[in-house]
C-alpha cells in the first residue's frame, strides 16, 4: 500500500507493507479495543476480537492483492493539500 501526502509544507510518499496491518492488530493495547467495543451494541460487542480483526486484516489482504494499484482514498483540500491511498 501507498500513502501519498502533499501540501505546501509536506511532499511525503510512504510504502505502508499490508503485513504491518496484522502486527497493528495483534500488538493492540485492550483499551483501544475497549474503545473500538464501545460504541457497539451488547449482543454483538463480544464478538469484537483481536482474533477476528487479524482474520479480518489476512482475507482482506488476499483481496487486495487483485486490485493492486487501485486508489481506495483521494482527497484535495482547497489549500492544494492532496491524500491518495493506494493498494
Amino acid at each position: 500500500m501507498r500513502v501519498i501526502i502533499r501540501s505546501k509544507d509536506v511532499n511525503m510518499w510512504l510504502p505502508v507493507p499490508l503485513v504491518l496491518a496484522d502486527a497493528a492488530v495483534r500488538f493492540l493495547p485492550d483499551s483501544v479495543m475497549e474503545e473500538i467495543r464501545n460504541p457497539i451494541p451488547s449482543p454483538y460487542r463480544e464478538v469484537i476480537t483481536k482474533e477476528l480483526l487479524q482474520e479480518l486484516v489476512r482475507e482482506c489482504r488476499n483481496v487486495f492483492k487483485e486490485y493492486k494499484g487501485l486508489e481506495i482514498v483521494h482527497v484535495e483540500a482547497q489549500d492544494g493539500t492532496f491524500v491518495s491511498i493506494r493498494l
